[in-house]
């Protein structure tokens, strides 16, 4: 079993007003922090509060590109050309390297969000698209990709520094994609539940499928959703125990 590993949270996800979560104690839980770019959540305000904090805390920072869909909260499936995917990715990439600037930190990571990544982890093509705008725009960007997914092809593909990430609170199908939010069970909740499996998929190096079925990895990182209910407990209950078996909690790539 790897004796590190990364936590990482998408974090940011309130808009004017609205508030997700709360940012800071997670922040306190990951070594990693996703943040929305202002598409599927998040405002400049937002941005810069949530990247103080990060760099405040010691956190990484990571753009956290989606779907131009407020409502929806980037969850909506949506076609887009490999232009408009570019574009997309380009455009939120730039304005967290600018409010990281501005908290006086910057962007090592990028997740992508949601439907866009969804997507990303079945169709290599949009992957591909996704990944090679944001390398353009900053080379020695990390990319995070879900483990065993066309995702990390992509990645591969393109030669870049990538880490394979695997969820706490979301179930699997069989080919390693996330179960769909619309079915019954697709997001955990027991927290006790979620540490006991990220520690075995951890000392496996494989992802878990719902039905029992091992997808040999690299499992370099674990998300927590922030907006997940019982986030912190979750969080806190999954940290504790992985440094219970050894495990430190350490950023990737420090």
């Amino acid at each position: 079993m790897a004796n590190t590993v990364d936590l990482n949270s998408d974090l940011g996800e309130g808009f004017g007003a609205w508030k997700m979560g709360d940012d800071a104690a997670l922040m306190d839980i990951v070594s990693s922090a996703n943040i929305a770019c202002g598409f599927h959540a998040g405002d400049q305000n937002i941005m810069a509060r949530t990247m103080e904090i990060a760099v405040r805390k010691g956190t990484g920072i990571g753009a956290h590109p989606g779907f131009p869909d407020l409502a929806g909260f980037g969850r909506r499936r949506m076609n887009f050309s490999a232009e408009e995917l570019s574009n997309m990715i380009g455009y939120q990439l730039g304005a967290a390297q600018a409010m990281a600037r501005l908290a006086g930190g910057s962007v090592r990571h990028l997740k992508l969000h949601g439907a866009l990544g969804n997507i990303a982890s079945e169709d290599i093509s949009v992957a591909r698209a996704c990944f090679q705008a944001a390398l353009t725009v900053q080379p020695d960007i990390i990319l995070m990709a879900i483990a065993s997914t066309a995702m990390e092809q992509a990645a591969k593909e393109l030669d870049c520094t990538w880490v394979g990430e695997i969820y706490a609170d979301r179930e699997y199908e069989e080919d390693g994609t996330l179960v769909d939010r619309k079915k019954p069970g697709a997001v955990i909740e027991d927290a006790d539940y979620a540490a006991e499996r990220i520690l075995k998929m951890l000392k496996e190096q494989a992802v878990i499928a719902k039905s029992g079925k091992r997808l040999p990895c690299r499992v370099d990182t674990v998300c927590l959703h922030g907006d997940t209910s019982g986030a912190l407990a979750m969080g806190s209950k999954i940290r504790s125990n992985l440094i219970d078996a050894g495990v430190s909690i350490r950023m990737f790539g420090a």
